[in-house]
């Protein structure tokens, strides 16, 4: 059989794979260098794979997958397109890093959701599925060797005009060094039965013979009557651009209206100029009737960030980091959510390891400005030590404590661990906050199955106990919320511990947040 490389390029990591007659297997792997700035966003929920409460492995064999591309479908659903996708066989890190059995390795596939309270979590009512009611590729990729042909076709961007939908693709040729990529074309499928079958005969089409087209991956957004289509060029190096179609002709290519810095310029794409510069990619674009301002997030280097303006071809403001690596090692998407609402901007990101996609979601106020940020820092385990006094890192422990680091986190690979036979034992941060002020607190635990008397809360700095949340043996991934007011304090600790007092007991933490409400 032939080599073929990664079926999935990150930033954030490289994996080179083989494909052979006994399946893909990782020839090397090697992470990038991860920020130091702070994380904004809070996880509220793991939306594919294993310990997902959506179940899309079980559901429909979605054991790994990433991107999950969000759009209205203008009947009271959220349409949510995916990129490469894997099955039972799926072993990872990563996109295609395979086991024994059957990895059925799908290009993209389709979720549905009518989820309207995403702050718990979004679930998914259907997929578009096969006859074995596995979910099937909706925009069949060619699979063939890389550099040869057409390695996988990557939804990247969706969108309804009516009871039509929109979805924007490339053609993946070759995947390259991290972070670059080449494409054959980026080309629009549509629908008009809710993204069961998708039709591309005639749609438009953007061609990459030289590798340097600037619509090879695209975001769309709707307002006063256009599509605006956000271009960048293939891989995560290049400027964003932008041209704008009159909703009833998206399927015109001669009506596309490209940016020249001035005005639009009709049919002519070599006219349109950058509006953001390098780098950019995987871009999600929307305009915020709460705050008045068009919102773009997309990964930049290696974090997630967000920009504002006034008008859709900017000028765009300067970068707000959303999401940073150094807390999620191998992000990379932010996909914004259609009914985000009231300054809550939900949005999907996706982790390279454990190659799943995650809802996210981060504050802003009428200016567009990231406000009450998550005020824990390393909420995911994955920047610093854990031990008894809090010394070189943010967390702390009562007891016998550590990190975890096989694997076995909910997000990334790292989490928060406590573990003995005698005792309370706990892991636990202080935070500052201002007094007199209304918080959420979150967070991700499981326990042993002989834990029989947990806690999950805040308490003061004097040990005295704010607000908490009792549990016994909790099996899988679960999130406790604990609300609490600040009182008189300007810091407050959070914690989550059991008692051990009946045999070898543990409890795994992980993915954080405190923030104001």
């Amino acid at each position: 059989m032939p080599l073929r490389s990664s079926l999935r390029k990150t930033a954030a990591a490289t994996a080179v794979l083989a494909l052979t007659t006994t399946g893909l297997v990782a020839l090397d792997a090697a992470p990038a260098l991860a920020t130091a700035a702070h994380t904004s966003a809070s996880l509220i929920e793991k939306l594919t794979g294993p310990d997902g409460p959506n179940n899309t492995w079980g559901r429909w064999d979605v054991k790994a997958t990433d991107l999950g591309i969000l759009w209205d479908n203008g009947a009271g659903q959220t349409l949510a397109a995916f990129g490469d996708t894997f099955g039972d066989a799926w072993v990872g890190p990563g996109g295609g890093v395979l086991g024994p059995g059957d990895g059925y390795w799908r290009s993209n596939v389709l979720l549905r959701s009518g989820d309207t309270n995403l702050a718990d979590g979004m679930h998914f009512d259907s997929a578009v599925t096969g006859a074995d009611g596995r979910a099937r590729e909706i925009v069949p990729g060619l699979h063939q060797p890389d550099g040869t042909g057409e390695v996988t076709k990557i939804p990247t961007a969706g969108i309804s005009v009516g009871t039509r939908q929109y979805l924007s693709f490339m053609s993946v040729r070759h995947w390259g060094p991290p972070g670059q990529w080449d494409t054959n074309y980026a080309r629009i499928a549509y629908s008009d039965d809710n993204g069961t079958t998708w039709s591309t005969a005639g749609t438009p089409t953007w061609n990459n013979p030289g590798l340097n087209d600037h619509f090879q991956m695209q975001a769309f957004a709707r307002n006063g009557g256009y599509v605006y289509v956000y271009g960048t060029p293939s891989g995560r190096l290049g400027s964003a651009y932008v041209a704008r179609v009159p909703e009833a002709q998206m399927l015109t290519q001669s009506a596309y209206q490209y940016w020249n810095g001035s005005t639009w310029v009709t049919n002519n794409e070599a006219a349109a100029v950058a509006i953001v510069g390098a780098p950019v990619s995987e871009l999600s674009v929307r305009y915020d009737s709460w705050s008045g301002k068009w919102l773009m997030m997309y990964l930049q280097g290696e974090d997630i960030i967000m920009r504002t303006a006034t008008s859709p071809q900017g000028p765009w403001s300067g970068s707000q980091v959303v999401v940073s690596s150094a807390d999620y090692p191998g992000l990379y998407g932010g996909f914004m959510h259609p009914w985000s609402a009231g300054g809550t901007i939900y949005f999907t990101m996706s982790q390279w390891d454990p190659y799943n996609v995650y809802l996210m979601k981060v504050q802003i106020n009428a200016a567009g400005q990231i406000v009450n940020p998550n005020l824990m820092g390393d909420p995911s385990f994955e920047r610093g030590a854990l031990n008894s006094t809090g010394t070189g890192g943010f967390w702390a422990c009562n007891g016998n404590c550590g990190i975890d680091n096989a694997h076995w986190g909910y997000s990334g690979d790292r989490n928060g661990f406590a573990r003995y036979n005698h005792g309370w034992q706990d892991v636990h941060q202080t935070v500052p906050v201002t007094a007199n002020t209304n918080y959420q607190l979150t967070g991700w635990l499981r326990t042993s199955p002989n834990s029989d008397n947990g806690f999950f809360g805040a308490r003061g700095t004097d040990n005295a106990v704010i607000s908490e949340a009792h549990f016994v043996a909790v099996g899988p991934w679960t999130r406790f919320v604990v609300n609490f007011n600040s009182g008189n304090r300007t810091a407050v600790v959070v914690y989550g511990g059991v008692w051990t007092d009946h045999g070898d007991i543990w409890i795994q933490l992980d993915d954080y947040s405190v923030v104001k409400v």
